[in-house]
């Protein structure tokens, strides 16, 4: 399996030149704790809802603040077509809790913790399907109505 398949796509980008207020909008309106940081669909950087506690408001900073002077740029990637396991490996070695994902220099999507557990669960219901229905010795189905 490759990264494309378990990514969460389209990412949400803004400007470099985005004000803070702009960043905390579009986090919001899209429930994501990260945005990326694109100029000409190039990854300039990522912003966290962390860097914006710590960077921005932290470092007195205000809503106007530009996006790129509270980005992290030294971002951890991932390519579109990498085997899974090596974004296992990245998040492994580097300890973030996204990764931007990369086709040809142009961002595509986001991969995340989240969607590698997201990933797990839905394995692990595959397999606990058929053991299930075995130890029922019934197929899955609305539960019986009781007579109450």
């Amino acid at each position: 399996m490759n990264v494309a398949e378990v990514m969460t796509a389209p990412p949400v980008c803004v400007a470099p030149d985005a004000c803070l207020d702009e960043v905390v909008r579009r986090m919001t309106e899209s429930a994501v704790g990260s945005v990326l940081v694109t100029e000409d669909g190039a990854l300039r950087g990522i912003v966290t809802d962390r860097d914006l506690a710590v960077r921005g408001l932290g470092g007195g900073l205000g809503g106007t603040a530009r996006a790129d002077e509270v980005m992290s740029p030294g971002v951890v990637t991932v390519g579109a077509t990498d085997d899974l396991q090596s974004a296992y490996r990245a998040f492994r070695r580097t300890g973030v809790r996204r990764l931007p994902v990369l086709e040809a220099d142009r961002v595509v999507g986001v991969l995340t913790i989240d969607d590698l557990f997201l990933d797990v669960f839905r394995r692990f219901a595959d397999l606990l399907g058929p053991v299930a229905w075995s130890v029922l010795r019934e197929p899955p189905g609305p539960p019986p109505e009781t007579g109450a």
